[in-house]
């Protein structure tokens, strides 16, 4: 029956772009909202399982966080700053579902070690210390620290023939340019088999981001040095470098 409404409001219903249903689906649709959830419910399911390693059917939890991560993806989606609808979906069921399994795991920790409260405790105190002493780094600290940062990136970025120095002269000029292109280095930096690609080909699995985005493969192709550069510093461990960047090139 839903089909062949949607067959008679939109002719071949599979033609639809994501993007499309999902704006109609804000603006009230329900059809358009049931079709999404309906057609797209594989790939929910594909995008869950990458996180957790394991099969996902209807009866898991992941599902379950998938599904809403989903529709928070519907509700949240904005044609002008996403690069496309499902490379906007993947983005944020994968952050839902990683979200729910350290929640998960922080729970079974604290109903471990529940009778050593005390242990806990001091252990907690402590950890507020640490954490009070790094917020008062000093600029001086910070730039020591961003200078090292700066070095092992410079690394990275050797190995597939790229500089620190290169990443201004890289970026896409224009602002909806460069969005996509973090965009599209945010799904191959938490998209564990697209990662594994770019680390051991040493180049960007373009076909398979083809599949997720809606931009021209050409686009992709245009800005790949920026795509590679920007992917391995989101899934590096250099949390300053990424904060410094920040506002002047991502």
């Amino acid at each position: 029956m839903l089909m062949a409404v949607l067959v008679g409001m939109f002719g071949r219903s599979e033609n639809v772009p994501a993007e499309e249903l999902a704006l109609m689906a804000q603006n009230g649709d329900d059809t358009a909202l049931h079709h999404l959830l309906q057609s797209y419910s594989p790939f929910m399911k594909k995008t869950a399982a990458q996180v957790c390693k394991r099969f996902i059917d209807d009866h898991d939890d992941e599902y379950s966080i998938a599904l809403s991560a989903f529709h928070e993806a519907v509700q949240g989606y904005e044609k002008e700053k996403n690069a496309s609808f499902l490379t906007f979906a993947h983005l944020i069921i994968r952050r839902r579902v990683i979200d729910f399994i350290r929640k998960e795991s922080q729970r079974t920790e604290f109903v471990h070690d529940f009778s050593a409260s005390s242990n806990k405790d001091a252990e907690s105190s402590k950890w507020i210390e640490e954490t009070a002493s790094i917020k008062n780094f000093n600029l001086e600290k910070q730039a020591e620290i961003r200078r090292e940062e700066i070095a092992l990136y410079e690394a990275m970025l050797k190995e597939f023939d790229l500089s620190f120095q290169m990443l201004a002269k890289i970026a896409p000029m224009h602002e909806d340019a460069r969005q996509t292109a973090v965009q599209i280095a945010q799904m191959v930096a938490e998209t564990e088999e697209y990662r594994e690609f770019l680390m051991n080909k040493r180049k960007l699995p373009i076909k398979e981001i083809e599949k997720m985005v809606r931009v021209s493969r050409k686009t992709i192709e245009r800005n790949r040095k920026y795509i590679i550069a920007m992917a391995l510093l989101l899934q590096s461990d250099l949390h300053y470098l990424k904060d410094y960047l920040k506002e002047r090139l991502l």
